[in-house]
């Protein structure tokens, strides 16, 4: 029985085979639409997962274990204290205060200046959580912010457009008329971090010095931003309604006076984002597949239609309407199934090609895949079913009166 079964089955993919195989065209053209379809679904999300990846990365390196904290101040106190700081770090689970502030300068070495210079006021916190913006010499130092040194790092662009041909470490530089030596030289683009790019921050050329010595540069005794590292992320929350305290505390409950900026709920907000607009694409481009379908519909009732004869004369020989129903199914299924891994191989290309124009990485996205091979196989059952089931609903002998 289950022989007989097996070798219906296998004659039945047989007919269906080389049925496809004698229509070429018109099996081209009833699964151009779910080459379109799923080489679309492939496309897009390929594509949209790895510009995810990208801006996803790019969030990452925002810093996730750490919040910012940007202050407004009132008018009596436009921003934190140093003991307001102090408070702050000494809060549970702070791994550190990294202090920022920022202005525009003028830098002239020799006969060589720039009027594009911004000004860094920098502490330790931030050169020990940011190790690699190093290139050469060393980073500030806990003695440095002390004594109100008069020492700066300066980036790769300035020092390529100040100190060309000249080792700069050692070397004094004139910053608002104010002399520094030079400690040390940032890696190329490092002279602002990716948090500092996104709100607005330094430029290329720039040069870091103690914050302490930048209070006293600006004539300001307040400090307006700062980030605050987590040693537990799994604390975050807890620390930063402790931050909060201490912030309202530092201006006695005024609202609007600071602004706190979680890094880690910015890159969940942004991940559901990019996820809600992945799953918008993939049905978008899914419409070309449910005309695709119904091309597959239209091409199998044809079929029925034309090969009535056969089917009469094949249930005229004792084939059950289950039989004929099954060989249908198993046409429209090849037919969506090849629609399908073609659409695949050209949605792969299609994406590798856009990836390419994007400049962002290429990466196999196996959901995507599945995504492509189940529709087109659902699409192929469902709608080869109604044909199938007219197929195995003529009557013989209305079927055998066509000839």
């Amino acid at each position: 029985m289950i022989k007989s079964r097996l070798s219906m089955f296998r004659e039945s993919v047989s007919m269906s085979l080389s049925n496809v195989a004698h229509n070429k065209m018109r099996s081209f053209l009833t699964i151009l639409g779910i080459i379109i379809g799923v080489a679309a679904i492939i496309a897009l999300i390929t594509t949209v997962s790895g510009v995810t990846g990208e801006i996803t990365s790019q969030f990452a390196a925002m810093g996730t274990g750490k919040f910012t904290v940007t202050v407004q101040g009132t008018a009596l106190k436009p921003g934190l204290t140093e003991t307001d700081v102090r408070k702050i770090e000494a809060l549970e689970n702070v791994d550190g205060v990294s202090v920022k502030l920022s202005s525009s300068a003028v830098a002239k070495f020799g006969s060589s200046w720039s009027e594009e210079v911004t000004l860094e006021g920098r502490n330790t916190a931030y050169f020990r959580r940011n190790d690699d913006l190093l290139a050469r010499g060393r980073t500030l130092n806990r003695l440095d912010e002390e004594q109100h040194s008069f020492v700066c790092l300066i980036s790769h662009d300035l020092q390529e457009k100040l100190f060309y041909g000249v080792d700069p470490l050692g070397k004094k530089l004139a910053v608002n008329g104010h002399s520094f030596t030079v400690i040390g030289i940032l890696k190329e683009s490092s002279g602002a971090d990716v948090m500092s790019q996104a709100l607005g921050g330094s430029g290329d050329e720039t040069v870091i010095v103690p914050y302490t010595t930048a209070m006293r540069l600006v004539g300001s005794a307040y400090i307006r931003s700062l980030e605050v590292y987590v040693r537990d992320t799994d604390g975050t929350d807890d620390l930063i309604e402790r931050t909060e305290e201490v912030l309202d505390a530092a201006f006695n409950g005024h609202d609007d006076t600071y602004t706190l900026i979680n890094m880690s709920s910015l890159l969940d907000t942004m991940d559901t984002i990019l996820g809600m607009m992945t799953t918008m694409l993939a049905g978008i481009a899914s419409i070309s597949l449910l005309v695709g379908g119904i091309g597959i519909m239209n091409m199998m009732l044809v079929s029925v239609t034309e090969r009535t004869t056969e089917i009469g004369l094949r249930k005229a020989l004792g084939a059950e309407p289950g039989q004929i129903q099954t060989q249908f199914l198993i046409e429209a299924f090849i037919l969506s199934i090849l629609g399908g891994i073609l659409g695949i191989i050209l949605g792969l290309l299609l994406s590798a090609l856009l990836s390419s124009l994007i400049g962002t990485a290429f990466t196999l996205n196996g959901s995507a895949i599945l995504l492509g091979v189940g529709f087109s196989a659902g699409v192929g059952i469902v709608f080869g079913w109604a044909p199938a089931r007219k197929a195995s609903r003529l009557n013989p002998i209305d079927a055998l009166r066509a000839m």
